[in-house]
């Protein structure tokens, strides 16, 4: 029952504050925990319990997400100083939502099995709105006796849960071939976009054509008005790709299997991030294509 399993969010940026009030309006007592002063004003004025180490969290929750960047920070979360995993009492559970590389988090979860605490792989998709509104994807997998326990937390936080299998690594690799596509398609749309206003076409109603025709994608709908409003406010940003669609690549060629829209991809994520535009919202991918009439935000200068 929601008011007996004591939940926790390590990370509260724009997903993990989302997830953490989730939590809290389905009447869990939740604790979060970010570097972040601010993110543990809102948690608090959400209704949530700010803590200021990972350690602090450990002997008040029975279930913990770490909502952070990669397998590193989760493992400084749990192993560095003050770690979480000093204080987490047995049998409570982790659930990682990082993109990580399966052999990574397969590492984890053996680590903390071996002091009885249970993992989760558990990566995440949908976005801050959907994160705030408790409509996540979770792209799940972990053992199935664990899984019944954390599902009514699982359950505040998410619209679907696939449930990928019983070992960790598995939820971990499917998230990998969304980023992928994610990736891809933002940079592809950002291809298109430059193409057509260089070719003369007007930006909006190129946009309202293309949504309305076979070329679209989902990350064409939903970023390419970043790019029309010249808003690159992060949502999520161009390093994140970086980041994932490296990690993507690593983990492709260490099985020697080729993939030249990904390497395509990140070249040109790479090539954004190189020229400061590192920190902004992914569709600012768009902004490495020279010659093009593009809209800017003052605050993006």
């Amino acid at each position: 029952m929601a008011d007996r399993l004591r939940t926790g969010v390590i990370g509260l940026g724009s997903m993990g504050l989302g997830m953490a009030t989730s939590l809290v309006r389905e009447g869990f007592d939740t604790r979060g925990c970010d570097i972040n002063p601010a993110a543990l004003e809102k948690l608090a004025e959400a209704g949530g319990t700010p803590v200021q180490r990972p350690a602090d969290m450990g002997s008040g929750v029975d279930i913990v997400f770490l909502v952070v960047v990669n397998a590193e920070q989760m493992r400084q979360v749990l192993f560095g100083d003050n770690g979480l995993a000093t204080t987490l009492s047995p049998g409570s559970i982790v659930v990682g939502c990082a993109t990580a590389a399966p052999e990574a988090v397969i590492a984890l979860a053996e680590e903390l099995a071996a002091q009885q605490i249970h993992y989760l792989d558990i990566p995440i998709s949908g976005g801050a709105v959907k994160s705030a509104a408790g409509e996540l994807t979770l792209m799940a997998s972990g053992p199935a006796e664990v899984f019944e326990r954390a599902q009514p937390a699982l359950d505040a936080i998410a619209a679907t849960i696939f449930r990928l299998g019983e070992a960790p690594g598995e939820g971990s690799q499917v998230k990998l071939v969304n980023q992928l596509l994610a990736g891809v398609h933002i940079a592809a749309a950002a291809e298109a976009m430059a193409y057509g206003i260089k070719s003369g076409c007007d930006p909006q109603t190129l946009y309202e054509v293309i949504t309305q025709s076979a070329g679209n994608s989902w990350m064409f709908e939903n970023r390419v008005p970043h790019i029309i409003d010249g808003d690159y406010t992060p949502r999520s940003a161009v390093d994140i790709f970086v980041k994932d669609l490296g990690l993507v690549h690593d983990t492709a060629r260490a099985n020697r299997f080729p993939l030249p829209m990904t390497a395509q991809a990140l070249t040109m994520f790479s090539q954004a991030s190189s020229m400061g535009y590192g920190r902004e919202d992914d569709a600012g991918v768009v902004r490495i294509f020279p010659g093009i009439d593009l809209p800017t935000c003052a605050a993006n200068d």
